[in-house]
C-alpha cells in the first residue's frame, strides 16, 4: 500500500477536520458524564433531606438570613410545615411556567405566621382561562396549615426578564422574595414553600383552571449517561471509518502507482523494440 497521498495538502486539510470532531465528541461525552456527577450528587442531597424529620418552617430557616445566603442553601428541600393565614391580597404570579405539558403560571401567596412574619406559598400551577390570562382564585381564608418542599429565592442569571425596581407587582419573572419584600408591609423569610397539601385544602370554581400542587419532585438522573454512551460511540465510528478510508485510498493508490508502473514498463519495452534495427 501506498500512503503519500497522506501529506498532499488537502488530506492534511481531512485529518485536521477529523481531529477536530473526534475531540469534539470527546468533550462532549465527558461533559455528559460531568452532568450526570452533578445530577446524581444533586439527587443525593435532596433524597437526604427529604429522610429529615419533617419541622414547622420557622425551625428550619436560619434566623436573620437573607435571600441567597448559604444557610439558606444549607436548609433549601427539606419537607416543612407552615401554620398562618394567607394575604390574598399580596398574591402574585409567575408566569411563563408549564406543567405536564400545559402553559400558565404559579399562583404565590404570603402566608403571615403567628410572629407577623411570613412565608411565600407557591401554592400551585395554574393554566390560562378562557380569555388567556391567568386569573388566580382566592387563598384559603381563616388558619391554614401547608405542608411542602422549602426552596431556595430564585434570581435572574445572565439572560432573562428583569422586574421593575419600584411598585407592587402583580406579576412577577421568577419567585425573587427580595422583591417580594419590597412590596409588602411584613418581613418576609428567605425561603419560600412549595405547597404538597394543605388544610384547607384550596378550592376551585366550576368551570374554573384547576390550581395543581406542584408537589415534590421526583428527581431522575437524566439520559446524559445514555448521551455520553452515543458521544463516545460516534467517536469510535468516526475513528474507525477515517481509518478504513485512509486504508482504502492507500490500495486504490498502490494499484494505481503499480498499473502505472507497468504501463511504463511495456512502453519502454515497446520503444526498445522499435529501436532495434531490421
Amino acid at each position: 500500500m501506498s500512503w503519500r497521498f497522506v501529506l498532499r495538502p488537502k488530506w492534511i486539510v481531512r485529518h485536521l477536520a477529523v481531529v477536530l470532531l473526534v475531540v469534539g465528541m470527546v468533550w462532549l461525552g465527558f461533559w455528559q458524564l460531568r452532568r450526570l456527577d452533578e445530577k446524581r450528587s444533586i439527587k443525593a442531597s435532596f433524597e437526604a433531606r427529604q429522610e429529615l424529620p419533617v419541622e414547622d418552617v420557622e425551625a428550619v430557616v436560619p434566623a436573620g438570613a437573607e435571600p441567597g445566603d448559604a444557610t439558606v442553601a444549607a436548609v433549601a428541600n427539606r419537607s416543612v410545615t407552615a401554620e398562618g393565614t394567607y394575604a390574598d391580597d399580596d398574591t402574585f404570579v409567575v408566569e411563563n411556567r408549564s406543567f405536564n405539558g400545559a402553559s400558565g403560571g404559579w399562583v404565590l401567596t404570603p402566608l403571615v405566621l403567628d410572629d407577623g412574619t411570613a412565608v411565600v406559598v407557591n401554592r400551585g400551577f395554574l393554566g390560562f382561562d378562557r380569555k388567556g390570562v391567568i386569573d388566580p382564585p382566592p387563598a384559603p381564608a381563616g388558619e391554614v396549615t401547608v405542608k411542602g418542599l422549602l426552596l431556595e429565592s430564585e434570581h435572574r442569571g445572565r439572560f432573562g426578564p428583569t422586574d421593575p425596581d419600584e411598585g407592587k407587582l402583580d406579576v412577577l419573572a421568577r419567585v425573587d422574595l427580595a422583591r417580594v419584600a419590597q412590596q409588602v408591609d411584613y418581613d418576609v423569610l428567605p425561603a419560600y414553600v412549595q405547597r404538597v397539601s394543605s388544610d384547607p385544602e384550596e378550592v376551585t370554581a366550576e368551570g374554573a383552571p384547576e390550581l395543581v400542587a406542584l408537589g415534590t419532585p421526583e428527581l431522575s438522573e437524566g439520559p446524559h449517561l445514555s448521551y455520553a454512551v452515543q458521544w463516545f460511540t460516534f467517536t469510535t465510528i468516526a475513528v474507525v471509518g477515517y481509518a478504513l478510508l485512509l486504508r482504502r485510498v492507500a490500495r486504490d493508490e498502490a494499484r494505481e502507482e503499480a498499473g502505472a508502473a507497468a504501463d511504463a514498463a511495456l512502453d519502454r519495452e515497446l520503444e526498445a523494440l522499435l529501436d532495434v534495427e531490421p
